[in-house]
């Protein structure tokens, strides 16, 4: 292994006096053709005086002034948004585990209520809803209004009832929602309110059993763990936990949340059907995506001429109810083997599942509606995680480990699949048998977490209270430094910006490849203190080709795209970067801080603002837009599911509702 050190004398443009280098990660001497693995969890040094930029002013004043106080905003910023003082406890943190999850579901509708129709910071302590379609009105009393979208709200009440009077409850709330939304159209909000149900449903049930066991298992494995820990789900999200299809017994089992884990079970496909594809090499020989599967069957015995196929337990259950897949069963293409093996764990989005120590993950199709899709694989996306990983081995990784040694993709490059043929003798795909070989990059010890679960408030081991692993990241780290806590905040996310941030814009200067980075897909690598180091990339849904650069990444590997889909218009890609990386995620951030009173979100804007300012010369259209566009487009998670699209079926540039929002880095 070659070490890959950048030169000392280019400090980072992000940098600020005392903030540790970027990680020094590796390089595989065949360019990177196997991906690295995380970098090494040292204790960082610091580096020697530079140059003050714009960045350490602006950890200087988060230094200098409270996380809330206008004194910590930078000189021509916005004024600060002082806090509204909560005239009550956290509704989070109601003992009765159904208040708090009703709570954080009322929340997240209104988070998307005023996004979504552009509502104002109200002038008093409560926001008034007009529901005209209701003839009513709600006031909502406001704990905290957030620059970036991340409110935080007591739960609302009827106007003009006395302060006594029950509460809105969330489907309630959601079924006034939707009869606003539908005024004068066709849809109908049943399917959300049902939805809204599920959801409160599942959180209640999961809320509840962290309380009682707030830590996992003793398990060393630091990716499984924080996997487990994304409680309350996305905060823009109207149903975030809703998950059609699984009964209550099945709920923990297949959930991260309640430390699922289950066998998978497993069928045996006869060699005339199967369908597979694998770009994965060890030491430089090519490994058929059959052979990688059988490794991972141990034990089980199959059929002659056939090949190992794993199922979630839901889905093979399932799957005899569809016509494709029992005429298989009926002519003998397919053997039910049943389940067997070790426990494999689901991560964050369920379908992925994650076993300690395996050399692979493996994404499976499961057709359960999971929040707005249901999560079956579709052919194209088996296509585009191996093309990624070719394309990176084409030398771009080489160029992008030397440039940013602690970020990487983890990399999907072998799948296997069911073909049959049609009625004119053509392939095609028998949905739901599809199943992603992920690298599994992470030793037990790599202390990684993706950003969504990192920022999520759930029940702490030893507190009272729903606590983000953030937070509590931010409060070692104050003890430790002796720093003031919005400083130790400041500096962390600089370093986030740098190590994490930065690789994703070089993408897509270097090689005209966005990223949907959103904060589900982005983990954040910590070293032993808690500070950001590297990161990494995973999904092979989200890539976006950029058609400008066709030629370029045609010339790079011949007949990209062609089986992927992957190739958009620059003004989709532009789009769906800046929602993807900007508002969802790093803004996503910014709320989280702001929030949870670790910050002042606008210290953190300017932070931003700057950094933009410093990566415009590597060539993405990205920085560019976030800083001179007065309003940016951003996903409508309420209206998508009120007007009932699956985010996963039709065009890249419809499957969801987008709308616009103001930009609050634009001045």
């Amino acid at each position: 292994m070659t070490s890959i050190t950048p030169s000392d004398t280019s400090p980072s443009p992000v940098a600020v006096a005392g903030v540790p280098d970027p990680a020094r990660g590796t390089l595989d001497e065949r360019g990177a053709e196997e991906p690295p693995t995380v970098p090494h969890q040292q204790p960082r040094g610091r580096r020697g005086d530079h140059a003050t930029s714009m960045p350490s002013v602006v950890a200087a004043r988060a230094v200098s002034g409270s996380a809330h106080s206008p004194s910590a905003v930078p000189t021509g910023g916005q004024p600060s948004e002082p806090h509204v003082e909560a005239r009550s406890a956290d509704p989070l943190d109601h003992p009765d585990a159904r208040y708090a999850a009703d709570a954080a579901a009322v929340e997240n509708l209104l988070r998307c209520w005023v996004r979504e129709h552009s509502l104002n910071r109200p002038d008093g302590p409560s926001l008034r809803i007009a529901l005209p379609a209701s003839d009513t009105a709600l006031l909502v009393p406001v704990r905290y209004w957030s620059p970036t979208g991340w409110h935080r709200f007591d739960p609302p009440s009827w106007e003009g009832t006395p302060d006594d009077a029950p509460r809105v409850d969330a489907v309630t709330l959601a079924c006034l929602l939707s009869r606003e939304a539908h005024e004068g159209t066709e849809t109908d909000g049943a399917e959300l309110v049902a939805q809204v149900h599920d959801s409160v449903r599942h959180t209640t049930t999961f809320i509840a059993a962290r309380r009682r066991h707030p830590e996992p298992a003793p398990q060393a494995d630091l990716f499984l763990t924080a996997e487990q820990s994304l409680l309350l789900g996305h905060p823009l999200h109207p149903t975030p936990k809703s998950r059609e299809g699984f009964t209550a017994s099945e709920l923990p089992r297949y959930s991260p949340e309640a430390y699922g884990s289950f066998p998978l079970h497993w069928l045996a496909v006869h060699r005339s059907v199967l369908a597979s594809e694998s770009a994965w090499t060890e030491q430089g020989r090519a490994l058929p995506a059959d052979q990688l599967i059988t490794r991972l069957c141990g034990d089980l015995r199959y059929p002659q001429h056939t090949v190992p196929l794993p199922l979630h337990p839901w889905q093979a259950r399932e799957l005899r109810h569809r016509p494709a897949a029992a005429a298989l069963f009926d002519s003998g293409l397919l053997h039910d083997l049943g389940p067997h093996g070790g426990p494999w764990h689901p991560t964050s989005s369920l379908r992925t599942v994650h076993r300690p120590g395996s050399p692979a993950m493996l994404k499976l199709s499961l057709g359960v509606r999971i929040t707005n899709s249901r999560r079956e694989n579709l052919r194209k996306e088996l296509h585009r995680g191996v093309e990624v990983h070719r394309l990176l081995r084409t030398g771009l990784a080489g160029q992008w480990q030397a440039a940013h040694p602690g970020f990487d993709i983890v990399r999907d490059p072998a799948w296997l699949a069911v073909d049959t043929c049609d009625a004119h003798g053509q392939q095609e795909p028998v949905p739901g048998l599809d199943v992603v070989l992920r690298h599994n990059p992470f030793r037990p010890h790599d202390d990684v977490v993706c950003v969504a679960a990192l920022t999520a408030p759930r029940p702490w081991p030893g507190r009272t209270g729903m606590h983000s692993r953030l937070s509590n990241v931010v409060e070692r780290l104050t003890a430790k430094t002796g720093r003031p806590s919005s400083a130790v905040a400041a500096e962390w996310f600089l370093r986030y910006l740098d190590h994490v941030v930065r690789p994703v814009l070089w993408l897509d200067a270097v090689a005209g490849v966005a990223l949907e980075a959103h904060q589900q897909n982005t983990l954040v690598i910590l070293d032993r203190d808690g500070w950001p180091i590297g990161g990494r990339y995973r999904d092979n849904q989200g890539y976006y080709f950029r058609e400008s650069r066709r030629e370029e990444l045609h010339r790079r590997l011949p007949g990209i795209g062609r089986a992927s889909d992957t190739f958009v218009s620059d003004d989709v890609a532009d789009e769906r970067f800046a929602y993807y990386l900007a508002v969802n995620n790093v803004f996503g951030l910014v709320g989280a801080f702001g929030s949870q009173g670790l910050v002042d979100e606008h210290v953190l804007l300017a932070a931003f603002r700057q950094f933009l300012l410093s990566t415009r010369a590597l060539g993405s259209p990205l920085p560019a837009l976030l800083l001179e566009a007065p309003a940016l487009r951003a996903k409508a998670n309420l209206l998508t599911r009120l007007h009932g699209l699956d985010e996963l079926v039709g065009p890249v540039d419809t499957q969801s509702v987008y709308v616009t929002i103001t930009n609050p880095l634009h001045r």
